[in-house]
């Protein structure tokens, strides 16, 4: 007979783990399935840097970074470890809207300054700034890889069991809960199950005992294969700040390598920039050359304080809704977690404080994340 869990967590990227953590912090027994191991190198969650900021052009985003911080707090204390190294943020660009975001800032009581372009290029000469500039000193560098293995040995500590090398094929419907079921015939059984499986979502929704009045509510999700690119400062200037800036025809964004660029440069990307795939099984790993060349392009034209040729680069995985936010919303005993459409890393143990509220049923998340159900109530 398959053992049982109160809950089993599929996926032990940044979701399933904060999921799990949080789970287990309240005392429920809890089982994460891995399909290869925690912070896997071709899910969302690997490496050692993804941006930490307040700034939002919604001001819902904003106050939930303010929760969210708390939680990392949290999570510090009880780890040892310092997750999130705080760099700043310089926001810019004509279609970024620095005073805008200022303004929520000001509203929620973030530390910022807003500065002339001018103002701007004399404090980080290495950055070719084009309108004014939203910065904020609270904004930093998460270390997910980090992140994730932190929340897992919390909610290890805390009873929870880690299954790798476990591949979910699907998920049926129980008299009494569900089963879940590897490639490998493998069996699980649970009373509760939240998916938190990242780009692999869309090939797995088929495989779940979803109702279809519900499936078919579901926002349409779209995978991404975005690639990053390492480029050396010129001088020793570096560490920078993080940046977001948004002009008329590329988005971009780039922060401090960190532990994945040897600590000797700045990562780069185009924000979306990347070529559609139908789930995370169709990535290849490859670089397109032609979004090579935009980057460096552009880091020709607007980060002067870099050499123009990456010494290293990489692919990751972005799920996208169409509106971006993220999705949270659950059927019967099923949970799904995300995608956090490329901006989801800050609030992890935040979404995984709504998911556990949600399984649980001893809370609600926004109701902009229930996309599914919400539509139900609105209809």
């Amino acid at each position: 007979m398959p053992e049982s869990s109160e809950f089993v967590v599929v996926g032990a990227g940044l979701a399933g783990a904060a999921t799990a953590w949080q789970l287990a912090a309240r005392g429920h027994d809890v089982t994460i399935l891995e399909r290869t191991q925690p912070a896997s190198h071709d899910g969302s969650s690997h490496g050692s840097a993804r941006i930490f900021r307040y700034a939002y052009p919604d001001e819902f985003y904003t106050r939930a970074v303010i929760e969210s911080k708390s939680l990392w707090d949290e999570l510090d204390r009880a780890s040892g470890l310092e997750l999130i190294t705080p760099y700043g943020a310089v926001d810019y660009g004509p279609e970024r809207q620095p005073e805008q975001l200022a303004r929520i800032l000001a509203e929620t009581g973030v530390e910022h300054e807003l500065l002339s372009a001018a103002e701007a290029r004399a404090r980080w000469p290495h950055i070719a700034f084009d309108t004014a500039v939203l910065w904020h000193p609270g904004a930093g560098v998460i270390d997910a890889e980090s992140a994730v293995n932190a929340m897992i040995e919390q909610a290890v500590k805390r009873g929870a069991r880690l299954l790798t090398g476990w591949n979910v094929s699907r998920v049926e419907k129980r008299r009494s809960g569900y089963r879940v079921v590897s490639d490998g015939w493998e069996t699980r059984d649970a009373g509760n199950v939240i998916i938190g499986a990242g780009g692999w979502l869309p090939s797995l929704l088929g495989q779940l005992p979803l109702p279809a009045g519900f499936l078919a509510r579901l926002p349409e999700f779209a995978v991404r294969q975005e690639q990053a690119y390492h480029f050396p400062y010129r001088s020793d200037d570096g560490p920078w700040p993080t940046f977001i800036h948004k002009g008329a025809d590329i988005q971009t964004y780039g922060l401090p390598g960190g532990r994945d660029a040897g600590f000797a440069g700045q990562k780069v990307a185009e924000y979306n920039g990347g070529k559609f795939i139908p789930s995370a099984a169709a990535q290849t790993g490859l670089v397109d050359p032609v979004n090579r060349q935009r980057v460096v392009d552009y880091v020709r034209k607007y980060l002067p304080g870099l050499d123009p040729e990456p010494y290293a680069e990489t692919t990751c995985l972005f799920t996208n809704t169409p509106n971006e936010d993220f999705l949270i919303d659950r059927t019967g005993g099923l949970t799904i977690v995300s995608p956090c459409s490329g901006h989801g890393a800050k609030f992890a143990p935040l979404i995984g404080q709504w998911a556990a509220d949600l399984a649980t049923r001893t809370g609600d998340v926004p109701g902009r994340f229930r996309q599914a159900t919400a539509k139900v109530s609105a209809g």
